[in-house]
């Protein structure tokens, strides 16, 4: 039972046409790293839309601290910080421009952008690249850069979709381990959405989303558990109904 929860969504429907995206979700979530855990198609992506305000659901609602995302959309998102799939820099500024462009959307202060700015890029050991501008980075720095963005306004959740595609896997592992420590040493409520097995293995929890529909939400060894398997995948076959195909690597 979560005592003070930090996300609540309430029976979240959104079809485009006659597909169903995402079908009577609900879920709530506390402080710590939940892993959305599902295949491409699985309505991870609309998920995280519907989450940000992209979109409207066509039922149910979502409340961020008590704050409902259907009436308060502004004052919400304040709390919320995201990096998407797909890269949302600008390359041609610098680091540090990109960061001061997003700190005044959000009505900070020259002073306290510049403050905030310098103690997430140290945390992530990218201070050097400050001035450099971000066409010049590696895609592993780049995605560093979005998440110093996404958390210079010091935000109570974190959004991170497929926030890892494209990295190599040592740029992965440091991202995760980053991510990790600050759920551990903040209090931070983080929910990445994922395909890759490993990363989900290691979450707090663990939200298991199939063709539109949440199926479980539970720790990892709890999922196993329940489904009397051997492993995460084998438990998300197991709840899902899908036939395994015999694969070398870990992922959906």
């Amino acid at each position: 039972m979560l005592d003070q929860p930090v996300l609540t969504v309430v029976a979240v429907s959104k079809s485009y046409g006659k597909l169903c995206a995402v079908n009577q979700v609900s879920f709530q979530l506390g402080s710590g790293f939940h892993a959305l855990l599902g295949p491409n198609g699985a309505g991870k992506s609309t998920l995280f839309q519907l989450l940000t305000g992209l979109f409207a659901p066509d039922q149910g609602d979502i409340h961020l601290n008590d704050i409902s995302l259907r009436q308060h959309l502004p004052q919400a998102l304040a709390q919320m910080g995201v990096v998407f799939q797909q890269p949302a820099l600008d390359l041609d500024l610098s680091v540090q421009a990109n960061l001061d462009f997003y700190g005044r959307l959000h009505g900070m202060s020259k002073a306290a952008i510049r403050a905030r700015s310098t103690q997430v890029l140290t945390q992530l050991e990218i201070a050097e690249v400050a001035p450099t501008p971000c066409r010049n980075l590696s895609g592993g720095n780049r995605r560093k850069v979005e998440l110093a963005r996404a958390l210079l306004t010091e935000p109570k959740l974190l959004l991170m979709d497929e926030a890892t595609v494209g990295l190599d896997p040592a740029s992965r592992a440091t991202l995760l381990a980053y991510v990790h420590r600050l759920c551990r040493e903040q209090g931070l409520s983080v929910l990445w959405a994922t395909h890759l097995i490993d990363e989900a293995e290691q979450a707090d929890q663990v939200l298991v989303m199939h063709k539109g529909k949440l199926l479980a939400q539970a720790p990892p060894a709890a999922l196993i558990n329940q489904t009397q398997t051997a492993s995460l995948l084998e438990a998300f076959f197991q709840l899902s109904g899908e036939t395994r195909v015999e694969t070398r690597t870990a992922q959906l």
